[in-house]
């Protein structure tokens, strides 16, 4: 099977390429912007790619076929999408647009790619949660315009095709180039400072190789429709920074409460979301670690590092 993730220099992207280069049944194209920024370079072909640019997509499209693209690649600070739109949709929606395009002109009787998409809680308003697949969706920033617009573009579409939803991703990236909430607690907890942590939005967090593992069941199942791919822990923002405090025995009373209304943020974020993952599991085979374990996996990666 041929599998091309875009996207390959992030942290799900990550994940999929040292996942996936290791199965005997899979030929790997690996493809992101600019150069390969993964440490391990071996057991998979690497093609720069732009997902903003046609003839690039159109180009390494037709040169791979893969049978399957897992489509990572997006911009994802949802603050800069409320003041940087034009590029939002440019990266969110029409690259979709230009990829689901070009598979269906691919696309014959002996050629059927199967296209895997990545989607997010924040498309929903966030009155209640955790949620199914069948919520209807109401999205509160433009981010999350742009991730429902490529919903609708890959479900509209000719091709067959997965949408893997998923929520508040943490995990470790090669070389440690970039944080998540788990990291920011541990590292401000560990200088001693204080740290303004909300307690009125709730989430399923989601361990980035469980993600990962969700995306490729669903790659090697050819499994078609919406599966939340998320964690299986439900807490308050808070609740999750007290957990992390716990674990690595850190001093909890710097962690101080607080409401959304008070963090100053360009983009509204839905208060209350956090998936049932009871589909992806019953279809899929899906069993995603315990939050407390999702730490544990990263401590122990962080130690091979030497960081």
């Amino acid at each position: 099977m041929k599998i091309l993730v875009t996207g390959s220099n992030g942290l799900l992207g990550q994940k999929l390429v040292y996942k996936l280069k290791s199965k005997p049944n899979v030929v790997l194209i690996a493809t992101a912007r600019g150069e390969n920024r993964l440490v391990d370079k071996a057991g998979y072909i690497y093609e720069p790619l732009d997902i903003t640019n046609f003839e690039n997509v159109k180009e390494v499209f037709a040169k791979h076929k893969p049978d399957v693209v897992i489509n990572t690649a997006a911009m994802t600070n949802v603050d800069a999408c409320e003041t940087e739109k034009e590029l939002a949709w440019l990266m969110n929606a029409t690259s979709v647009e230009y990829q689901v395009k070009i598979l269906e002109s691919l696309q014959n009787e002996n050629y059927k790619p199967h296209f895997i998409h990545l989607s997010t809680d924040f498309i929903f308003d966030g009155t209640y949660g955790p949620l199914t697949e069948e919520e209807k969706p109401n999205p509160l920033s433009y981010y999350a315009e742009t991730k429902l617009e490529a919903e609708h573009i890959v479900q509209n579409s000719k091709l067959s095709w997965a949408m893997a939803r998923t929520v508040l991703v943490y995990g470790i990236v090669d070389n440690m180039s970039r944080s998540n909430i788990v990291l920011w607690v541990k590292q401000n907890l560990e200088q001693k400072k204080n740290i303004n942590v909300v307690d009125d939005q709730f989430r399923t967090p989601t361990l980035a190789e469980d993600l990962a593992d969700g995306c490729i069941l669903i790659a090697e199942k050819k499994a078609q429709g919406i599966f939340n791919i998320s964690g299986k822990d439900f807490m308050s923002i808070l609740e999750l920074a007290n957990k992390v405090a716990d674990y690595y025995h850190l001093d909890k009373s710097l962690i101080k409460p607080s409401k959304s209304s008070d963090i100053k943020q360009p983009a509204k974020r839905p208060p209350r979301t956090g998936f049932i993952i009871d589909k992806a599991k019953r279809v899929l085979g899906y069993n995603p670690h315990s939050f407390e374990d999702g730490i544990k996996l990263m401590e122990e990666q962080i130690a091979k590092m030497g960081k």
